[in-house]
């Protein structure tokens, strides 16, 4: 069975090119031209994937896709000409997976989709092991994760990660002290290849680090290298 994506943009021109070549890619697409289409059509029938631009008019991206994320847990690719850091960063505040820029390639939106399908898919854990690994232990909560199942935890609470923010703490946990390039992270948690924004990595790491670092002012677990990029220390 095809997959069910949501095509949400409010220029005719750029919903239909998008639509007639991802149908062509196989996917079984609909399109809302505003943000109040958008729910309405994810309350009716909801889809697989979304795609989402963030200039739609009085209900905006942002608030689409915090909308859906209060009843569903689906890919979202933010489609929009707004290539601002702050912009970037609340998109994926709102629970957006991927942001890519105007002007863009199909090729690309396809490539990215790709890519968050396999992410969801239990095969992306597939090749894990079972033992939990502890990357901070602070006597009183240490952080742990635990691959196999999905989830972190500090001391009893299990944190809310998203799914790309997990991807992204398992890829460094993989090979502690290890430095990672941004583009290297790219390709393993992302898989954009050659064509993704290294500010999805810094935006995302903040994020996780708001998260499990005892003190994200002060990061010890997902350290900053300057220059080369990131590597995990485990405390």
């Amino acid at each position: 069975m095809a997959l069910r994506l949501l095509v949400v943009e409010d220029d005719d021109h750029i919903r239909t090119a998008l639509r007639w070549a991802l149908e062509d890619e196989g996917y079984d697409v609909a399109e809302a031209g505003s943000g109040e289409e958008a729910c309405q059509a994810v309350a009716v029938s909801a889809p697989d994937l979304m795609i989402v631009d963030l200039m739609l008019g009085s209900m905006d991206g942002f608030e689409v896709i915090r909308h859906v994320r209060r009843t569903l847990d689906l890919p979202i690719i933010v489609v929009s000409a707004r290539a601002d850091t702050s912009d970037i960063e609340t998109a994926l505040d709102a629970g957006a997976d991927d942001y890519v820029t105007k002007p863009f390639a199909v090729k690309e939106i396809s490539a990215r989709l790709r890519a968050l399908r396999r992410r969801v898919t239990p095969a992306a854990l597939a090749d894990v092991q079972p033992e939990a690994v502890v990357l901070d232990q602070d006597p009183v909560a240490p952080l742990v994760l635990r691959e196999a199942s999905g989830t972190v935890h500090r001391g009893e609470e299990q944190l809310p990660l998203t799914l790309t923010e997990f991807r992204l703490l398992c890829e460094l946990a993989a090979a502690p002290g290890r430095v990672f390039s941004r583009q290297a992270l790219l390709e393993r948690v992302w898989q954009h290849g050659f064509f993704g924004d290294e500010r999805l990595v810094d935006v995302h790491v903040r994020r996780l680090r708001t998260k499990v670092e005892r003190d994200p002012s002060t990061p010890r677990v997902v350290v900053t290298v300057r220059g080369l990029g990131y590597r995990l220390d485990p405390q």
